[in-house]
């Protein structure tokens, strides 16, 4: 029996033996993950951040291109400092910073790579990129920051911003990671998935201090990016430019459109801010002060203010009742002041009078006849039944709802039905004498400047508009912009109803709006003053021109500055000229908006 312990002995060891060299086998031959594990260690997940699209105006000219910026990373495992205040002053840092960051990244991963400074600058970049050496764990990643070679259209580019927490939770792709740059308004929003390009990721080897010692395996895991699409956006720059150097000072809008396209030429909100500011590592500060400026230079004016239209309205209360046979260019009415007030012209007038002279009397009887048709024995239901009616005709303009322009955040104003009318007052207690102030654009009627300029081209095309848009073509292709930019929508009013009405726009600038009469240019026009409950009215205009062939439309919101023709007129004549003709040959008029002395 002793005999055979020192065998039974002996094949115990060599059972363990090769139990241990079966599991070494495994793990150093079969089983890569240890292997995997410790590559991990060795090996730095990069990503290449593409180069978003640049966006051009219609011509050509750069409005948007990028400037590259560095993000200093840390590996907190690989990180360490043991001299604090030399690495704070090396890389313009303080004490608080280098913690808050640190713990962050710690809490985050202690092996992946984290921001510990956001957005370096080329030239502060330049004076710390020597002493990465001498700091494991920390590595630089490239990205890029939107520039624009001229400080305009702010509003209608929009800006980019580090991704949210919500807008994480709903990107379903996964294509975003913490610390992104998303679009956050603007055409930068509505065009995201076009501009923000395809990510690329590379792999690199680095030592036990951090130090790069070139690609793993060759690169061979390596994927390139894809920078984003190019966009030609329908701005002419010159135009815009020209328009915020009117608009400096003051409170309003501009909206101009190409009436055979629906491209938005020129879209100011004023006051209006550099949008090079919204860039680089001052954006949450620049931010913050432009969110708390009580002039409000973040809201965007042209798509969600809403006014009252004003007398502006009165060419759609014409071509309603044209359409519908209630009018007809010799419907005449006295101007009876004892009815709602008016400024002195002659009477009576008929339909080219009442539009040339703006007569407010004429729209109110107007507007009485289109609502109450005595379709219904009841006054009050035969009202509603009126009312509901001519709402349907008014929605067809584009006013009332959103538009659909490629902005988000825009508002769709408001066109009353008898369902308003029915709350306030209730049911069958109100009539035509309660609502009539809709007749001249006031009440309960609201619409933004941007549905006012496109009501400017339906006049200019004889009943029909595109959808007002910032887009002409992606990447160089005008096919590839979204399809609903190219539909034609009418509303419903014969193209010979419009000849009358533009010869009496024509016409209108000599009775209200001398100061935009271009030699040598016939502009059709109309003056408003939107009522302002809060101070001086707000000053009104729409045109387009040529005439008889309209190559701009526009409208032009100055507030608290009063009558239409002063303010928003000449406002609106200067860009007119401008977009037509390339130059100003009227100074003096230039020289009476820039100095903004509306109200006398």
């Amino acid at each position: 029996m002793n005999d055979q312990r020192p065998v039974v002995v002996i094949i115990l060891i060599l059972l363990v033996g090769l139990v241990l060299l079966t599991k070494l086998f495994s793990i150093q031959v079969l089983d890569d993950s240890f292997m995997k594990r410790a590559e991990r260690n060795a090996i730095q997940r990069v990503v290449d951040h593409p180069y978003r699209g640049l966006i051009y105006d219609r011509n050509g000219k750069l409005l948007v291109y990028n400037n590259p910026i560095f993000d200093l990373m840390v590996v907190p495992k690989e990180f360490h400092v043991e001299d604090t205040a030399r690495f704070l002053n090396l890389f313009g840092i303080t004490k608080e910073h280098l913690i808050e960051k640190y713990t962050a990244a710690k809490k985050y991963s202690s092996v992946k790579p984290s921001p510990l400074i956001k957005q370096i600058s080329t030239t502060d970049f330049a004076k710390m990129q020597d002493f990465l050496i001498d700091y494991p764990g920390l590595f630089i990643m490239t990205r890029s920051v939107r520039s624009y070679p001229e400080p305009i259209a702010a509003h209608a580019l929009g800006y980019i911003g580090e991704i949210n927490a919500r807008q994480l939770e709903r990107d379903s792709a996964h294509y975003y990671s913490q610390g992104d740059y998303v679009g956050l308004s603007g055409m930068e929003r509505f065009y995201e998935d076009d501009l923000r390009g395809e990510k690329g990721v590379k792999y690199k080897m680095v030592n036990v201090r951090g130090i790069d010692k070139g690609p793993f395996k060759d690169g061979e895991y390596d994927t390139a990016s894809v920078a984003g699409i190019n966009l030609t956006s329908t701005i002419d720059r010159e135009l815009q430019l020209y328009g915020e150097f009117l608009m400096q000072g003051k409170t309003g809008s501009v909206v101009a459109i190409e009436p055979k396209s629906g491209e938005i030429l020129a879209m100011i909100s004023a006051p209006f801010y550099d949008p090079n500011d919204l860039t680089g590592s001052e954006f949450g500060k620049t931010y913050t002060q432009l969110n708390k400026d009580p002039q409000k230079p973040l809201f965007n004016r042209p798509i969600m203010a809403m006014y009252p239209p004003g007398s502006i309205f009165k060419i759609v209360q014409s071509l309603i009742g044209l359409q519908d046979g209630i009018l007809t260019p010799e419907t005449t009415f006295a101007c009876n002041k004892s009815l709602v007030a008016c400024h002195n012209h002659p009477s009576p007038v008929n339909l080219f009078g009442a539009i040339r002279n703006s007569c407010n009397p004429y729209y109110h009887q107007a507007f009485r006849k289109m609502i109450n048709r005595e379709v219904s024995s009841n006054t009050f239901k035969d009202t509603e039944i009126g009312l509901n009616d001519w709402r349907d005709k008014v929605l067809k303009f584009g006013l009332g709802s959103r538009l659909g322009i490629d902005i988000v955040g825009e508002k769709g104003g408001d066109v009353p039905s008898s369902r308003l009318y029915d709350k306030f007052y209730g049911e069958g207690r109100w009539k035509y004498s309660t609502i009539y102030s809709l007749s001249i654009g006031q009440g309960e009627l609201q619409v933004t400047p941007v549905q006012m300029a496109n009501l400017a081209a339906i006049f200019a095309n004889k009943g029909y508009y595109y959808t007002p848009h910032l887009i002409k073509s992606v990447d160089g292709d005008p096919s590839q912009i979204p399809a609903q930019y190219r539909v034609k929508n009418e509303v419903g009013v014969d193209a010979h109803h419009f000849d009358m009405v533009q010869d009496a726009m024509a016409e209108a600038l000599y009775g209200t709006a001398a100061r935009a009469i271009i030699k040598d240019l016939v502009i059709a026009g109309k003056t408003g003053t939107a009522q302002n409950p809060h101070g001086e009215d707000h000053s009104v205009f729409v045109a387009f021109a040529p005439k008889d062939d309209p190559k701009i439309a526009i409208a032009v919101y100055v507030e608290n500055a009063g009558w239409g023709g002063r303010a928003a007129a000449s406002t609106a004549s200067l860009m007119i000229e401008k977009y037509i003709k390339g130059d100003i040959t009227r100074p003096e008029l230039q020289d009476y908006v820039l100095a903004g002395n509306f109200i006398y």
